[in-house]
């Protein structure tokens, strides 16, 4: 073992660019419609639940592409199995810009561009390993999960302006351009890996689906799957109904839009600061606690406040303490999976969010009250909070991170 060399390359940091860069345009394509719901459903004369499918569909299509995108991106690689999504996603981008004025058309555009979604969302913890030492990983996640909620902050705060300046068709024109140009980007700059690798924990991995038998053997992976579903899921409703969530409130589509684009400044500074406190104190599992703690008090003044001031502090406070913890679940599942490859047991975590995603954003919209009003179902997410608080309680720190080395 000792001839090995192991070197960290300048380079893994303009990979991690143009990486990130497509996580963000894939969340801007996916939360398009979200706080635009009333206005797209009326242009395109259907129902706000209609509209609500075109973002409920990613999750759908993730249910079934995750494992076999897991398996590609494994099995090809950063370059190949996640350049097929990125091409995807820059294609049917542009096809949906342009055939826009068609819901139909709109519709097997965002169904296309579901299908992308795995091979780019699958890949975060396969890139980071592949460029990054081990020290640095979270941090590396964190990076990219920033640009994820750049992605969702722009789709939410930014699509009400572009709708009204150029309509709904032109503002996914613009969309559309914009993958372009950064799918060509990817494809031209990311390279596979370094000419050597970064860390000694890299030299080994079990095959994709003795990977999934190792994952499954692990106690702390399912409770965390089991947290996962809960969090993703109300996260992925949260942000699908945003509009429809406050508007009983009397707040508007560009209220909506400012708490949505908030929600995700908070997670933008929550990444720059949290992951790298993780990475320096070598910890996982008090973070995990610590989100799921403060998110309850933050869905709550979201649920109920009529105040716009607090409404706006209870998204940012919950985008802070939610969103950043995110990109450290992704490798401290890693971390305790190993040697399982980082797409599968990152994909299955995702795969748990997308399911109670869908199970969610139905639930809202099937137990909206007379008015309107998402409360009820709202009141059932806030009292899981607790729940998932306990099992939390019960994982154990990754051996990995405390020691520097591979999990035996």
């Amino acid at each position: 073992m000792g001839d090995k060399t192991f070197s960290v390359y300048k380079y893994r940091w303009v990979v991690l660019f143009f990486y990130s860069m497509m996580q963000c345009i894939m969340q801007m394509l996916w939360i398009t419609f979200a706080p635009i719901t009333s206005e797209a459903a009326e242009f395109y004369h259907v129902s706000a639940l209609q509209i609500g499918f075109l973002s409920m569909v990613f999750m759908i299509v993730y249910l079934f592409v995750s494992i076999p995108a897991s398996w590609a991106i494994d099995t090809f690689g950063i370059r190949k199995g996640v350049g097929f999504g990125v091409v995807l996603t820059g294609t049917f981008a542009m096809t949906r810009g342009f055939g826009g004025d068609s819901f139909t058309w709109v519709m097997v555009s965002m169904i296309g561009i579901a299908v992308a979604q795995p091979f780019i969302l699958n890949s975060l913890t396969a890139m980071a390993a592949r460029w990054f030492p081990l020290e640095e990983r979270a941090t590396a996640a964190g990076i990219a999960s920033l640009f994820l909620f750049v992605g969702l902050m722009a789709g939410l705060a930014v699509t009400p302006s572009l709708t009204i300046k150029y309509g709904i068709q032109g503002m996914l024109k613009v969309y559309g351009l914009l993958a372009l140009v950064f799918a060509v980007a990817y494809l031209v700059f990311v390279k596979e890996k370094p000419p050597t690798p970064p860390a000694e924990v890299d030299t080994e991995r079990t095959l994709v689906f003795d990977g999934l038998k190792h994952i499954f053997k692990q106690k702390d992976m399912i409770l965390l799957l089991i947290i996962f579903f809960f969090s993703l899921g109300m996260f992925n409703a949260v942000t699908t109904w945003i509009e429809q969530i406050i508007a009983p409130r009397g707040f508007t589509i560009v209220q909506a839009g400012n708490l949505g684009g908030l929600i995700m400044i908070g997670g933008i500074i929550g990444c720059i600061i949290v992951p790298p406190i993780a990475d320096k104190i070598r910890k996982r599992k008090i973070f995990v606690i610590l989100s799921l703690v403060l998110t309850l008090p933050t869905l709550i003044g979201m649920s109920f406040t009529t105040s716009y001031v607090l409404l706006l502090v209870s998204g940012f406070i919950f985008g802070f303490f939610f969103l950043s913890v995110g990109p450290i679940i992704y490798q401290y599942s890693a971390e305790i999976c190993y040697p399982a490859p980082e797409a599968t047991s990152q994909g299955l975590l995702i795969l748990a969010g997308q399911i109670s995603g869908i199970i969610y954003i139905f639930g809202m919209d099937a137990f909206r009250s007379a008015d309107g009003s998402m409360t009820p179902f709202l009141l059932f997410m806030i009292a899981v909070i607790p729940i998932e608080i306990f099992l939390a309680a019960r994982l154990k720190e990754s051996t990995m991170v405390e020691a520097g080395v591979k999990n035996e």
